[in-house]
């Protein structure tokens, strides 16, 4: 008998099926799978906010990305988290001539991401995937969500070499524009340049104005000195970096924003070294460093008086693609653990038919399609924004950190719970899930910690920007337009969104209670998030499809703004009839969502 035929099954599998091994209890997990044909509800929302030719375009190629997220850009993503970057300090002559070798299944995900998709040029270049405009944010960042399920680490050095470029249109500076612009943009993969930011130092992380690393003037351009602690993509072509001229006041007043290229313009190397890599917990492929400058050239970039208002033009953008890349991974936590729950037995039936697990799945459910809608929101307002909407800038302003703080921080619970999912099989490093739990964890800290971006919502965001205004004009119109709302839960959403509104407004105007910052932004994402997915499931509904948001958005009144007393039983039969209907990938009608909102 061939070794990998089923052996003769022993005595205590009484009532398995004949021919099956031990291995065949094993759940599966979803290598393999088309991560686009999967994932039903981002199929239903991209009518709702691409145009039908976007969306004739574009479809072929979201099949393509998912394909390769599920298929090859996986296996690659496994490889290089085990072979990490290993840096060469000096060369044989004892040179310090630094370099970062990286496996090659790093370098092929950069073909990938860089060349077969030209996910770092489409937002800046007409022509990428043969789109004749510039490509909008919702379709940019509909990419970095499916390549998301697969890997996060090469996703940072892609999003900082496409953020990176806007600085250079902004600046307006024809000689920094061709000699940096024109390589971040390009749509030829041989002659690209990739981007980076480095902001932390020793003694200044949330706190840059901390910063010590000094710029000195030196002709045309300006002379580097000092370190920078934490610096991601430690060997992009050019890096966008904060520095204080030297004689500028203390403070994030006196930072200037400074482009340093790797390489001079005769080819030589630039006066600085990377002296370590950091031993991550996650985000292993991707190589994060120390660097010291010893005289480094750079420039200037805009007016050095106001770097650090240009550097936050590019952290937001940073943090609204932390956001995307968040929703991505819930997708791949949700997706592995619904693959092991409907196929795991236990005691005669499916686990997923466990009450226990029904909740720990809803668990999962919510915060996932909560970051997917927050992300197209987010998306949309960008869209917007681009067009020289002052409302849509608005939006983004507060959609963005909103974003930023709750899915990276809703991230980490999911990735726990799927692995606990999978069981004991999730903890070994085989498995992807332990991976998504290591990766889950730097969403909270990179662009900014939960309570920065808290701070960021409240304080700035509402308090000094009114930001708010846009966001409940939005969700409002959004619920009036959306006829097939029942009209119990449409009166519902809109009182909790304009009581999340009025607290975030009031702690905002308390100065001093920087306690209930985190309260109050979580309140404003739970309300925008649950009225925009109950607009977003009754359109669907309305034109005969997939309704079922309708549902989540009422659980997510339910079970993250409505008070609970762990004391009481809960009476209510919607939640379990909810989970039933919500569990099953068969789709949810209108007159189904409907009916069970009446209970």
């Amino acid at each position: 008998m061939s070794p990998l035929d089923a052996p003769k099954q022993p005595k205590y599998y009484s009532g398995v099926r004949p021919g099956m091994n031990d291995s065949d209890r094993i759940a599966p997990d979803c290598a393999g799978l088309n991560f686009f044909e999967i994932d039903h509800q981002f199929q239903s929302l991209l009518p709702l906010y691409l145009t039908q030719d976007e969306l004739n375009h574009f479809s072929p190629h979201f099949d393509a990305m998912g394909e390769v997220a599920g298929g090859r850009l996986n296996d690659l993503a496994m490889q290089a988290d085990k072979n990490e970057p290993v840096l060469h300090p000096r060369d044989r002559f004892g040179r310090d001539i630094d370099w970062i070798d990286y496996h090659p299944a790093y370098r092929e995900m950069e073909k990938i991401a860089w060349g077969d998709f030209q996910m770092a040029a489409m937002a800046h270049r007409p022509g990428a995937l043969g789109w004749p405009e510039v490509t909008p944010a919702p379709i940019k960042y509909a990419f970095q969500y499916m390549f998301a399920q697969s890997e996060f680490g090469i996703l940072c050095p892609l999003s900082v070499s496409e953020t990176s470029a806007y600085h250079f249109e902004w600046a307006d500076d024809p000689k920094l524009k061709e000699m940096f612009w024109e390589g971040l943009t390009s749509l030829d993969f041989d002659n690209r340049l990739t981007g980076t930011q480095f902001m932390t130092e020793k003694a200044a992380g949330s706190d840059v104005g901390e910063a010590t690393l000094t710029a000195v003037p030196d002709g045309d351009a300006w002379k580097l000195y000092g370190e920078k602690w934490f610096c991601s993509h430690a060997d992009a072509d050019v890096a966008l970096l904060l520095a204080r001229p030297e004689g500028a006041a203390a403070g994030t007043k006196g930072l200037g924003l400074f482009a340093m290229p790797r390489r001079l313009e005769d080819g030589s190397r630039n006066s600085y070294r990377i002296v370590r890599l950091k031993e991550k917990l996650g985000t292993k492929s991707m190589a994060s460093g120390e660097i010291i400058f010893d005289g480094a050239k750079a420039y200037a970039v805009g007016d050095v008086e106001n770097g650090i208002k240009q550097m936050l033009r590019q952290v937001n953008l940073s943090r609204l693609s932390h956001g995307v890349r968040a929703a991505g991974m819930m997708r791949r936590c949700l997706n592995e653990a619904l693959s092991v729950a409907r196929y795991r037995r236990q005691f005669g039936e499916p686990v997923v038919n466990k009450p226990l697990m029904q909740g720990q799945l809803l668990d999962m459910i919510l915060p996932t399609e909560q970051a997917l809608t927050a992300v197209f929101y987010a998306a949309s307002a960008m869209r917007r924004a681009d067009a020289g909407d002052e409302a849509g800038k608005k939006a983004l302003r507060i959609a963005t950190p909103l974003l930023k703080m709750m899915a990276c921080r809703d991230n980490v619970p999911v990735a726990t719970a799927s692995m606990e999912t999978r069981g004991g099989l999730g903890y070994i490093e085989e498995w992807v899930n332990a991976r998504l739990v290591r990766d889950a964890q730097i969403g909270l800290l990179w662009e900014g910690t939960t309570n920065m971006n808290a701070l960021d919502v409240i304080t700035r965001a509402v308090g000094k920007e009114h930001a708010e205004e846009a966001l409940l004009n939005d969700v409002t119109g959004w619920l009036d337009a959306a006829e097939g709302c029942p009209g119990q839960l449409r009166s519902r959403l809109k009182q909790t969104v304009s009581r999340a509104i009025d607290f975030a407004r009031a702690v905002a105007a308390d100065k001093g209670n920087e306690r209930h910052c985190r309260q109050a932004a979580a309140g404003l994402y739970h309300a925008q998030t649950a009225a925009l997915m109950a607009a977003e499931g009754a359109v669907i509904g309305a034109a005969g499809g997939d309704a079922r948001r309708l549902l989540i958005a009422r659980l997510v009144l339910d079970r993250r703004l409505a008070p609970q007393d762990p004391l009481k039983l809960d009476e209510s039969p919607f939640e379990a009839e909810a989970a039933e209907l919500l569990l099953s990938d068969t789709p949810v009608s209108l007159d189904q969502a409907t009916a069970l909102l009446q209970r």
